[in-house]
Formats: structure tokens, C-alpha cells, sequence
């Protein structure tokens, strides 16, 4: 079974992932409220895949990124977040994020990107 890590400063929206994929079948998922909880557990628990929000308190979604590739280049990461944020886009696929989700999202854009990135 996958490890899944979810980061999202706002907890409902964790929760809202979490729900889609546990009724999808993935229930080894983790969750972190900020980029520097998500590097720390990232070096704990090796996920195959993290979902991370861009805008967060701390560390933003794009440092959390590239601390996340540096302890592992081959990390995979997928982004969220608002509409009307195309630069922050661009710089996380450049550093070297798999794919982006845009909010608001429906559950069905979640499990299709998990699904393709996890195989």
C-alpha cells in the first residue's frame, strides 16, 4: 500500500483529501500543517507521494518542495493551490514537482493525479 502524505495548512482541506482517497482504498496517509513539519515527516516516513499545498505558514509549499528533492531527488510531489497563481506553478514544476492541482478541485482530479503518478 502507498504512504501518502498530505500538506495543507487548513485542516478541512486535508480532511477533504483524506476522504477521497480513503473511500478510494489508500489508508496509509499522513498529514502535516506546514512545509517544515512536511520536510520533517517526509524524512520520517518515506512516502510514496505527497500532496502539498503552495501557501503555508512557516515554510511555503515551493521550500518544502526543494528541501523535500534535496533529501530525496526522487520525491514524488504534487501541488495545490488557488487559481491565479500560474508563476508559483512554473516554479514548482521547475523544481520538480510531478503535477499540480488547482483549488477548488473535485475528488475525481485527486485520484486521477494520485493514480497516475503511483502507477
Amino acid at each position: 500500500m502507498s504512504k501518502i502524505l498530505l500538506v495543507d495548512d487548513a485542516s478541512f482541506m486535508r480532511m477533504m483529501i483524506k476522504d477521497a482517497l480513503m473511500k478510494n482504498g489508500y489508508s496509509d496517509l499522513y498529514e502535516a500543517s506546514d512545509g517544515v513539519e512536511a520536510v520533517s515527516k517526509y524524512s520520517e516516513i518515506k512516502p510514496d507521494l505527497v500532496i502539498m499545498d503552495i501557501t503555508m505558514p512557516n515554510m511555503d509549499g515551493l521550500d518544502a518542495l526543494k528541501a523535500i528533492k534535496k533529501i530525496d531527488p526522487n520525491a514524488n510531489v504534487v501541488m495545490c493551490s488557488a487559481m491565479g497563481q500560474e508563476a508559483m506553478v512554473i516554479d514548482a514544476i521547475k523544481s520538480g514537482a510531478r503535477d499540480f492541482i488547482v483549488k477548488p478541485f473535485k475528488p475525481e482530479r485527486i485520484l486521477k493525479t494520485v493514480s497516475s503518478v503511483l502507477g
